[in-house]
């Protein structure tokens, strides 16, 4: 096997492999929460991720952007990191399932889509758009259902929060697209983290008392969040934004809600029931139809 053919094997399981690590997002910000504050939790993580990265960074002798690019990745850090994962840690702190947070965040490919498309003129194919219109349809009936059948129950605070994280996302990607392309992977990331992280030192200090229980479940869940997150998947989400358009890279968020779900099922016991379940076979319908190789674009012009 020649060094191309297997770097187009690992580029296939990018996707999946990005997805499997995303959904754990929101089960290590769930073991954690309860020990620190969030706000507080993200600063912690980006100080340390910014260690990490420094250090990767002088290894691999990763070259730094110009001022302008560092600037423009600062933004992206604050959408992406900032505005996503602080509205995404907080609605969980707030009660909100942490399968049902993934739901509503997983609105990210209809509003990236729409997004691309009036934005920065990203066109999306007849398939693309119904493949759009399921993902919205499957979130839309795990949401409605389980609050009509008293499954769970939803704050208006948190509902904010994750309103957050959804445009922060969605935004971020497209910006990334936009601005983030020709620059290192990992200096890049690091800007992202050291914006987040002065986002995140102001909100704790402002809102919150920083108190901190240093227990075992804290530290490894502290530590997958710094290393399986913000490390390895972020990279991949960097990666893969490079590599394609904003709307079909998005379109994988889809798959993270029932990916999620099913972990929630099985570490804290979130039931959703039948028709949480038939919603999710219904996003990832539309997930398929979103991503799937377009292979007939010159008949869906």
């Amino acid at each position: 096997m020649t060094a191309t053919e297997s770097e187009s094997g690992f580029a296939q399981w990018v996707p999946m492999i990005f997805v499997l690590l995303w959904s754990t997002g929101f089960i290590g910000a769930k073991y954690a929460l309860p020990f620190i504050e969030p706000f507080n939790l993200l600063f912690v993580r980006m100080l340390i991720t910014l260690a990490v990265f420094s250090g990767l960074i002088v290894y691999l002798k990763s070259p730094w952007p110009n001022f302008g690019q560092a600037c423009h990745q600062m933004v992206v850090g604050s959408l992406i990191h900032g505005a996503y994962l602080g509205g995404v840690f907080a609605a969980i702190k707030w009660q909100m399932p942490a399968g049902i947070t993934s739901l509503l965040v997983g609105l990210q490919p209809l509003l990236t889509g729409l997004l691309a498309w009036t934005v920065i003129g990203d066109r999306l194919r007849k398939r693309q758009w119904l493949g759009l219109m399921l993902g919205l349809v499957g979130v839309c009936m795990v949401l409605l259902r389980g609050q009509e059948l008293g499954t769970f129950s939803l704050t208006l605070p948190a509902v904010i929060a994750a309103i957050v994280a959804l445009i922060g996302i969605s935004a971020g990607t497209l910006y990334q697209k936009r601005f983030g392309q020709g620059i290192d992977l990992m200096t890049g990331a690091w800007f992202q983290y050291l914006a987040t992280a002065v986002w995140m030192g102001v909100l704790t200090y402002v809102f919150e008392n920083q108190t901190i229980d240093w227990q075992p479940q804290l530290i490894l869940s502290l530590t997958w969040l710094v290393f399986g997150l913000s490390v390895t998947a972020i990279l991949l989400l960097m990666l893969m934004i490079r590599q394609g358009a904003a709307s079909e890279v998005a379109g994988y968020f889809y798959l993270v809600p029932p990916v999620t779900a099913i972990e929630s099922w099985l570490l804290f016991n979130e039931q959703l029931g039948f028709w949480a379940i038939f919603g999710m076979l219904v996003a990832v319908s539309g997930v398929y139809l979103v991503i799937k190789s377009p292979q007939e674009k010159g008949r869906e012009q």
